[in-house]
């Protein structure tokens, strides 16, 4: 078990890369021990955390004392972090046996860009298509378990853990600092990252989203090669100095010692959840909530909610600031919830383009743009669905009428608007506009001649004529679970 000592809330790392009893006391004579050991209580919990994440890389040599520890890596080079069980016996016994899950993340260090990391992330999407900004190197890894990574998460991998077996996470960042600093005059600093890593345990319901511990440490990402470089560069710097000015400075320790903080969620540009646990990003609640919604109409989980937002994607001025944040959450705008916490509707739509794209970026700020005056994409194809009333006098009166029955019986049709053309469209369309459980319907089929049932493809949706009109009926599924759906 490796050594610890605890900082305070500001960010101190210090390495411990061997537990030989010299280096201790170095490191114990330097003046911020002192001064630390003397404002916090002897038998503070905080002093020995639960776990401790081992970064197998050098820091620089050229940071000062009080400063926080800086790492060099290269991008798309291995780096091992070890997963360490820090507990004293008897601490967290609930998790004895069981595994943990722990989700690492390269984040942004400046406060200025992690409020507009979004953006920041987009514009990177953009010139990196297809590209992730943090890998698990899966062959080099030993002990991680039902490994993940979210497609909406280019950040971010998770995995599960046994604290009590040797675990290693060996990461990749293919994020490079200088792609993240504004061009201007040459000579362009990057900008520092940090790795965090959060580390949950599960809860009753056996999901992973109760805290046990988080840290972090401060890095830069250089081109293949470059952090040698650079790590060399500090090095002739520092021995170019007196003796006196070495002593304001950090020796280089051989690994990285990632030191604690917050959890992940607690920053401003936490993905929102109503939970008020600090739950992990790629819980399945969270894919369920917030996925892009539908065209069509107002989301499931909003679905006839009678509220003065008005049919579907419309925002309305009348709309409380309640409702203002479920049309941000509905829209994909979850970044923004906290940045327009005390908007109402009249607030944000006041807000001109220009206002959007300065505080959003240009991608996100026109997106809202555009959705706040419901610049809908123009559907590829429309259709009519009505569904096949119960009595068969009255659909034959609906055939014979026209739509206008002698008992004065109203047969109301859907539009379904469809943007993708595909069978699995119509399906989840049907199932909103006439409010039927999605997971109900088996299979829907079209009626053909003398009554045959064919089943609906992507390439019969693609051949509907626009504007066609459809009835349809409901049969249950031969199995008795469910039911398939026929158009006629």
């Amino acid at each position: 078990m490796l050594f610890w000592h605890s900082q305070p809330e500001h960010y101190h790392h210090h390495q411990y890369p061997t537990a030989n009893s010299s280096y201790l006391r170095d490191v114990l004579a330097l003046p911020i021990f002192k001064q630390e050991d003397s404002s916090l209580p002897p038998e503070n919990e905080a002093q020995h955390p639960p776990f401790q994440y081992v970064m197998c890389a050098a820091t620089s040599p050229a940071v000062k004392l009080y400063d926080e520890t800086l790492t060099y890596l290269n991008q798309g080079q291995s780096y091992e972090i070890r997963m360490l069980d820090n507990r004293k016996a008897g601490d967290i016994p609930e998790i004895n046996g069981k595994l943990v899950k722990s989700i690492i993340r390269v984040v942004f260090h400046d406060r200025r860009l992690q409020y507009t990391e979004h953006q920041q992330l987009e514009g990177w999407k953009w010139n990196r298509p297809g590209d992730r900004l943090l890998d698990l190197d899966i062959p080099m890894s030993v002990g991680v378990i039902d490994i993940k990574t979210n497609p909406s998460q280019l950040n971010a991998v998770e995995f599960l853990w046994d604290p009590t077996k040797c675990t290693s996470a060996f990461i990749q960042v293919h994020c490079i600092s200088t792609e993240f600093t504004p061009r201007k005059h040459g000579g362009e600093k990057g900008v520092p990252f940090r790795i965090q890593v959060d580390t949950f345990k599960q809860t009753e319901n056996g999901e992973y989203t109760d805290h046990l511990h988080s840290a972090s440490c401060q890095i830069k990402v250089f081109k293949p090669k470059g952090a040698d470089r650079k790590q060399k560069t500090d090095r002739e710097k520092m021995e170019k100095k007196t003796t006196q000015e070495k002593e304001k400075y950090q020796p280089s320790y051989e690994t990285t010692i990632l030191t604690e903080c917050s959890p992940w969620p607690d920053t401003p540009t936490t993905f929102v959840n109503n939970s008020p646990t600090p739950a992990p990003t790629f819980t399945s609640a969270q894919h369920n909530t917030y996925s892009v919604p539908d065209s069509n109409s107002s989301s499931p989980n909003h679905q006839g909610d009678g509220t003065s937002q008005g049919s579907g994607d419309q925002l309305h001025p009348s709309a409380t600031i309640q409702e203002t944040q479920q049309w941000l959450l509905k829209h994909r705008f979850s970044t923004y919830t906290r940045l327009f916490s005390n908007f109402s509707g009249a607030d944000l739509l006041k807000l001109t383009r220009e206002d959007l794209v300065q505080i959003c970026g240009p991608a996100d700020g026109i997106r809202l743009y555009n959705a706040l005056k419901s610049r809908s994409v123009r559907p590829r194809l429309t259709i009519y669905v009505c569904q096949e009333p119960v009595r068969s006098i009255q659909l034959e009166r609906q055939d014979a009428g026209n739509g206008d029955s002698s008992n004065g019986a109203i047969y109301v049709y859907h539009a379904i608007y469809l943007e993708e053309m595909a069978a699995s469209e119509v399906t989840r369309k049907l199932a909103l506009a006439f409010n039927i459980p999605l997971h109900q319907i088996n299979q829907v089929y079209r009626q053909g001649p003398t009554g045959i049932h064919i089943l609906v493809s992507d390439q019969m949706v693609q051949n509907f004529q626009d504007e066609s009109c459809f009835l349809f009926t409901t049969i249950k599924a031969e199995n008795g679970e469910g039911f398939h759906i026929i158009l006629k």
